[in-house]
């Protein structure tokens, strides 16, 4: 039976999550705690091992907590759903059908009860907002990598659920091909209002995306240590950016975080309950120093 959630504001609220696998003294992660709005782009970012694609695990229903809850618009998540897209680190596209018929195939599980011509006219939109049309009749060892991930993504649109769950969805792909995606992802977001939770290793992407990104201790016993709003404008582009002093902020924050911070709290030495912070603002307070002494390491290592 399903549990109602406390009251909150939040449409995704996470409480107390924490996994143990077999075999292991200790949790990967614990007391994981955040919430999400609606209509909100939340990036995760942290070390591997740390935990984050469990996490997104556990908000799609694929993957059972040890402990905590997670509750979407009111509602525990206790199961895989409709209502939450997942779009994966790998395309994941039935190799022996079509675009078309991989993304009709995920309309018609949405909603049974529609004709052909529904189903059809339900593709094509979603397809044309990812630039495909022209490939909509190709199978998938007919597109390139990038076009690929665009096919997974028009998949998850298509079937318009309550919220979006991306697993480094671009991290295979080359820096051109990211950057278009990202900027079509933006775009698509911006039109349709989603609410999104997104695992990534880039400190770019997430500044580019996110309205707040949420940073990961080192594991075992991960937390969520510190939650990053993002206050440049909504509208900021790729490639003007780097011009907001808030930008060099923010991405020096998260740096050092990975770089320094993240480890001096692994094992349960984070708070269980993680500080908002807007490192973008000017009189925003610095966060406690790296130890003296510690190794500096280029922004390539953090992931």
């Amino acid at each position: 039976m399903s549990t109602e959630a406390p009251s909150s504001p939040d449409f995704l609220k996470v409480e107390g999550l924490a996994k143990t696998y077999e075999g292991l003294a200790e949790p990967v992660f614990e007391s994981v705690n955040f919430g999400i709005a609606r209509g909100e782009f939340v990036c995760i970012i942290g070390h591997s091992g740390c935990g984050k694609t469990t996490i997104l695990n556990a908000l799609a229903g694929l993957e059972k907590a040890s402990e905590g809850y997670v509750f979407m618009d009111g509602r525990e998540v206790t199961g895989p759903g409709l209502e939450r897209g997942v779009v994966f680190q790998g395309h994941a596209l039935m190799p022996w059908l079509s675009v078309r018929r991989n993304i009709a195939f995920a309309v018609r599980s949405r909603w049974p009860e529609w004709s052909a011509a529904q189903v059809d006219r339900q593709v094509e939109q979603y397809v044309a907002m990812v630039g495909l049309s022209a490939a909509i009749d190709k199978k998938p060892s007919q597109l390139s990598g990038g076009m690929k991930q665009r096919v997974g993504i028009a998949r998850a649109f298509a079937i318009q659920p309550k919220m979006l769950l991306l697993d480094e969805p671009f991290g295979a792909l080359d820096a051109l091909t990211r950057g278009t995606i990202q900027d079509e992802l933006l775009r698509i977001c911006a039109e349709t209002q989603q609410t999104v939770f997104m695992i990534t290793h880039d400190v770019d992407e997430a500044i580019l995306l996110a309205d707040r990104i949420l940073l990961m201790s080192n594991g075992p016993r991960a937390r969520i240590a510190e939650i990053v709003r993002n206050t440049m404008p909504r509208s900021r582009q790729r490639a003007t950016m780097h011009h907001d002093p808030q930008y060099y902020r923010i991405r020096n924050h998260l740096v050092d975080f990975l770089v320094h911070r993240s480890k001096d709290l692994s094992h349960g030495r984070a708070p269980e309950h993680p500080p908002e912070l807007s490192p973008g603002l000017a009189d925003e307070p610095s966060p406690e120093p790296a130890p003296a002494g510690a190794q500096v390491l280029p922004l390539r290592s953090v992931a």
